[in-house]
């Protein structure tokens, strides 16, 4: 079964942003980043708690190739994504 992702504008923001710049480095970069980042929002959704918790009650997914976490909260009924955050930019931005 798989839960609801709602995605908050902050970490959408962080999206367009991150594959903005991928684009500009090279051209199909960015899709590449959106792809990966699609398929870590499907595992997300169906198995939630496989991620661990870093601060309660937030989850980090590591993205694979791309230096970014997902960091989410999940609840009974949904899944919130609250920053898709670089790990490249000094750590106490992280939200």
């Amino acid at each position: 079964m798989a839960f609801d992702l709602e995605i908050r504008d902050a970490a959408n923001l962080e999206i367009i942003n991150a594959y903005l710049y991928y684009e500009e480095q090279q051209l199909g970069l960015g899709d590449r980043f959106i792809n990966i980042l699609e398929r870590h929002f499907e595992k997300i959704s169906i198995h939630p708690e496989h991620y661990q918790i870093k601060r309660k009650p937030y989850r980090e997914a590591v993205l694979s190739k791309f230096p970014f976490v997902i960091i989410y909260q999940f609840t009974n009924s949904k899944i919130v994504v609250f920053s898709v955050f670089n790990t490249h930019q000094n750590p106490v931005k992280k939200p």
